[in-house]
């Protein structure tokens, strides 16, 4: 049985009052909570304060400290603006008295406009590549780790890597990585939902592919990963239980920090989304 069901149910966060919301944590073998975790809830949380003809189209949120796997998460969503094209929702994530994450959301009303974007780069399809759950079972065996999240054929996702990877014997490679995924079954419809999943997914692959001009892996070398902020733009609606391409450079790396950005495709070639993060990345050794 995989955890995609018990994913889609901490997406709907309990509502005790028309802007406050009480959220449960999917443990997926992260010692803190998952950031893509905290990123979707705060999203479905300012979802639930928006009418239904407005459209998210872009997040900006910071971790500001790590969540407790074993605590609730509350959300405050707080209207900045409502306007009659654009609203905008500041969410504001705490435990146990202290806040962990913010997240300012803007939603716009539909409308018509000009229209271009990038090309989809050209890799293997999906269906030829072995899933990376397979990639590290052998791994997992032979060094005696239970495979989670990622790892895991039991995960949320499923994720079948463009290129080669051995996290017990990284190479030296250019800090680029092409990823298909998809969730771990079918779907419900509902837009908002799966903006929700694409974005819960958003927040894996993007630090470790800063860490592949340098031969590294959080499994071979002591450091500390950690997601310092996390920007996200939605172009056009997509289905997350349909495969879609994460495409993810890192473009620096410096002073203890390094900047991620990605592209999300659709098997079809149509962006449907962008990412970039600043990451805490330091070698503890």
């Amino acid at each position: 049985m995989n955890q995609l069901a018990e994913l889609i149910n901490i997406l709907h966060p309990e509502q005790t009052d028309a802007y406050r919301f009480i959220g449960k944590n999917l443990f997926i073998g992260s010692p803190n909570v998952y950031g893509g975790q905290v990123l979707a809830q705060a999203i479905a949380a300012a979802h639930r304060t928006i009418s239904e003809d407005r459209k998210l189209h872009s997040i900006h949120s910071y971790f500001i400290n790590p969540g407790d796997n074993d605590s609730d998460i509350i959300y405050t969503v707080e209207v900045v603006k409502d306007g009659r094209a654009f609203n905008t929702r500041r969410v504001t994530a705490s435990q146990n008295g202290r806040d962990i994450f913010i997240l300012a959301a803007s939603f716009q009303r539909e409308e018509e406009g000009i229209s271009h974007q990038a090309v989809m780069p050209n890799v293997a399809r999906p269906d030829s590549l072995t899933s990376f759950s397979d990639l590290f079972a052998e791994f997992a065996e032979k060094f005696k780790i239970e495979p989670r999240g990622i790892f895991s054929p039991n995960g949320p996702f499923v994720f079948h890597p463009a290129e080669y990877y051995d996290p017990f014997h990284p190479r030296i490679r250019p800090p680029m990585n092409h990823t298909w995924f998809k969730a771990n079954g079918s779907l419900p419809d509902g837009e908002r939902l799966h903006q929700e999943i694409i974005a819960y997914a958003s927040d894996f692959n993007l630090l470790i592919t800063a860490l592949m001009p340098h031969g590294l892996s959080f499994f071979t070398t002591p450091m500390q990963i950690a997601s310092l902020d996390h920007a996200m733009w939605f172009h056009r609606p997509a289905r997350a239980d349909e495969w879609l391409l994460y495409v993810v450079e890192s473009i620096n790396a410096n002073g203890g920090r390094a900047l991620c950005t990605g592209k999300i495709f659709t098997k079809e070639g149509v962006l449907v989304a962008s990412t970039a993060q600043e990451g805490l990345i330091r070698k503890l050794s």
